[in-house]
């Protein structure tokens, strides 16, 4: 019984120690949500329509951060269906100009 305990003990720690390392890959980025030909340029609210015409043409959804306005590609745009233009929190692992998307919480 107590070899069943440690034995699940070991697993317990090993699965927090994965868990903590995934974590530690995910950052939090408030933003606007809008398109790579507008960019920065198109973080308001009011953009939404324009934004959608330029994703019809071929444009890519990005982030538009509020700290310092960087400009973030998004790699899977299609999270962010619905929050055209929209303040938000992502979720995600960065990697130089683009973020991979966990999850979105509107602010």
């Amino acid at each position: 019984m107590k070899k069943l305990l440690l034995l699940c003990l070991a697993v317990s720690l090993l699965l927090l120690m994965v868990g903590l390392a995934v974590a530690a890959d995910s950052s939090t980025v408030n933003g606007i949500v809008s398109d790579s030909q507008c960019g920065a340029k198109g973080a308001s609210a009011s953009h939404a329509a324009c934004m959608n015409k330029c994703l019809a043409k071929g444009a890519k959804a990005v982030i538009v951060t509020d700290s310092d306005q960087k400009v973030l590609t998004v790699d899977n745009p299609d999270v962010l269906k619905g929050h055209e233009s929209h303040h938000v929190a992502v979720t995600g692992k960065v990697t130089g100009d683009s973020i991979h998307v966990d999850s979105v919480k509107m602010l």
